[in-house]
Order: C-alpha cells, then structure tokens, then sequence
C-alpha cells in the first residue's frame, strides 16, 4: 500500500511538471527588461520620462521634508540661474546666510557648517607633526565664523527635487528621532557625542 501510495505521488508530480513545462512557452524579451523597456541594440529612439523641475521662486516655496533625521534638505524652488555654484558665485548663502535667514523666509543653513572639520597638522620642512592622536579617538573639530570650504559647494549635498514619473516606486518611510526632524537639523547637537576633541 504504501509503495503504491509513493508511486502515484510520483506519478502524480511528474505529471504537473510536464503540464507545467508544456504550458509555461512564454518568453521574457530583452525589451521588457531594465527600467527603459527598449531595445538595447539601438537607442536612438529611447528617451527618458521628461523631467519637471519645481518653478516656484525660492521664498514661496513648500519645504520638503527630510527623508531621514538630518538627512540634507532638498531644495523646492527653482534654480534657474544659481547653478553652478563657484568661488566667485554662491547665490544661496545671499538668503540662507543666518544673518539674513529669518527676514528672506529661508532655512537657515545649520551651525554644522560653520565648523572645521579637517585637523592641521604641521609640517616645518623637515618633521611633520599631527594635531590630534587617532589613537585615542581624538578629532579635530573647531567652530569657526564663516562658511567651512567643505560646505561651500551647496549642490553637493542637496539638489533641486522633480515631480515626473518615478522610475522605481519609493516606499520608505523616514522614523525622525526628534519631533522636528523632518524640518530641522539636529547634527550640530550631536556631532560632537562621545569624542575626545581639541576644541575641549
């Protein structure tokens, strides 16, 4: 009985996989794969979905929430005309400077930025001396009045935001360990948690 039990089953599955090989002739096509769904060999008619960047003037503007606690905000309102950022033109500060935040309705930028992060060693010609002892966990980080250099260059961090089709849906959903994350840096707070620092 029990042999018999085992053939049928055996039977039985051979039988499934047969139907189902016989049935499942669908083909994937080298089209369908990828995010574009065009061919690979030619893409002189393959575009991309347009790209709609928000024209709102900076100041009326909704802010964007953060994606993750202290994560770099994204910038809601147009930019036409203040990209590139170089030496001689950085167009944000003009608003986001603290000194004049507040009065052009802008997001301060954070006292994170106003800090030196970078050790200075010395170096005489001959010996070259650090500034801090790795070895102890000692860091090198140093409030200072003006914008570092390291954070001159704004777009590095935080980029213009479009509205068009996602290629990929985005299903995370940020967790802010304060109440305001969503809208409001708390890295300068924390940055300096448990290290050994020569500011100290």
């Amino acid at each position: 009985m029990m042999k018999l039990g085992k053939l049928t089953l055996a039977i039985a599955t051979a039988a499934t996989v047969l139907v189902v090989g016989c049935t499942a002739s669908k083909t994937v096509s080298e089209e369908s794969l990828g995010l574009r769904k065009t061919t690979i060999y030619n893409e002189k008619d393959t575009t991309a979905d347009k790209v709609m960047y928000g024209k709102d003037a900076a100041g009326a503007s909704k802010k964007i929430a953060r994606a993750f606690q202290d994560a770099p905000p994204m910038i809601p309102h147009d930019v036409e005309g203040m990209l590139p950022i170089t030496i001689e033109n950085n167009q944000c500060t003009m608003c986001h400077e603290p000194a004049v935040a507040e009065s052009m309705g802008a997001t301060p930028i954070p006292k994170s930025h106003f800090m030196d992060f970078r050790p200075k060693h010395n170096f005489d010609g001959k010996q070259f001396t650090k500034a801090i002892d790795n070895m102890k966990n000692e860091v090198s980080v140093k409030p200072i009045e003006q914008l570092a250099g390291a954070r001159f260059n704004c777009s590095q961090c935080h980029a213009p935001q479009t509205t068009g089709k996602l290629a990929v849906e985005n299903n995370f959903e940020a967790a802010y360990t304060k109440d305001n994350g969503a809208f409001k840096s708390s890295w300068d707070e924390v940055i300096l948690d448990d290290l050994d620092t020569l500011k100290k």
